[in-house]
């Protein structure tokens, strides 16, 4: 095989290793978090205590794994920081709370209990930035997307 053809064919498989390992940390924040959301029980699949639940523990896990930092830009780029309507705003701010957890947490057990207790002190349209918020029961829907 030419030099040439060498190099491209070692850049392609450096790209694609490269690809994979950025993969997979995203595989793990999801795969660990739809775990626990499954097992959780909660109601209000979107809108309600389960997607408050869903973004709080995502967010606890990037925090505890990463950093807030990577929470905040996250939630900038994909909730907004909020704006346009009352479901990103909710998500915004559980995502702001789950990563408070994820910083303070001691342990993978310690974040999970806290995201689970914050939740379950949670309310409809909480303004607390200490506490877990959903949209009332009308606007919960069953579909996670």
């Amino acid at each position: 095989m030419p030099a040439r053809a060498q190099r491209r064919r070692g850049r392609l498989r450096r790209a694609l290793l490269l690809a994979a390992l950025l993969s997979a940390y995203p595989a793990f924040v999801l795969g660990a978090t739809y775990a626990q959301f499954f097992r959780a029980g909660l109601p209000g699949g979107r809108h309600g205590p389960a997607d408050a639940y869903r973004h709080a523990l995502a967010s606890a896990i990037v925090a505890w794994t990463l950093s807030p930092r990577c929470v905040e830009w996250v939630t900038a780029v994909m909730e907004r920081d909020g704006r346009g309507n009352a479901a990103r705003a909710m998500d915004a701010h559980n995502n702001r709370i789950g990563a408070r957890i994820g910083a303070r947490a001691g342990s993978w057990g310690d974040l999970q209990r806290a995201v689970r207790e914050a939740v379950d002190r949670g309310g409809v349209n909480a303004r607390s930035p200490e506490r877990i918020t959903w949209l009332a029961p009308d606007a919960w829907q069953d579909r996670l997307y």
